[in-house]
């Protein structure tokens, strides 16, 4: 593994690389991961999971395309647990891809900042969710989720940093993942397994 021999040079952060995690790949359906994403807000895993199987159960499993989820009546989709901010948000998400003719391959062919802009103008989807996408769904392997409060908690405890000011905290943060590049997910990955550990 290229990105451990490169991630080592972090003293603090060779701490955590003894851990195992999970490799980064493709998923197709990237509206999909997107919808998926927004289903999963404010939820514990185990709620999620519930919530998307649900979701997909209403396609009788197979995994919908943007224009079924807007034909879905707003009911449907409120009765499978979901907030009405939900429902609006997941519509939202495929009444853009359908505007945007967004597909997996424009997606694959697009920068991460690229992405950022483009699928941070939907209502509902904000820069934590892209970054997720474009780790988990995409498999990129150079995004830093600054704003997640999981990589903040660890990296206050690793790298001792003063949290009592939000905006110093993530800016040293950034700083610190500067020489973890080009693989900054992989850096993140590790921090999540560390501090759940």
């Amino acid at each position: 593994m290229s990105y451990i021999a490169h991630l080592q040079k972090d003293k603090k952060l060779a701490k955590c690389l003894n851990l195992t995690i999970d490799e980064l790949y493709f998923h197709k359906n990237i509206s999909l991961r997107l919808m998926a994403a927004i289903l999963s807000q404010q939820l514990s895993t185990k709620v999620a999971k519930v919530i998307y199987q649900r979701f997909l159960d209403l396609y009788h499993t197979k995994e919908p395309t943007p224009q079924q989820v807007l034909d879905t009546p707003f009911e449907e989709l409120r009765n499978i647990g979901l907030s009405n901010a939900k429902v609006h948000y997941v519509k939202n998400v495929a009444a853009f891809c359908l505007e945007h003719k967004i597909t997996d391959k424009l997606l694959l062919k697009m920068s991460n900042d690229a992405i950022i802009d483009l699928l941070t103008q939907i209502k509902g989807v904000g820069k934590w969710t892209v970054e997720m996408l474009l780790m988990f769904s995409l498999g990129r392997e150079d995004v830093f989720a600054v704003d997640d409060l999981g990589i903040q908690q660890a990296m206050k405890e690793l790298y001792k940093l003063d949290d009592t000011n939000k905006k110093l905290m993530k800016e040293k943060m950034i700083l610190i993942a500067e020489k973890w590049k080009p693989y900054r997910t992989y850096a993140c990955l590790y921090l999540w397994k560390w501090k759940d550990k």
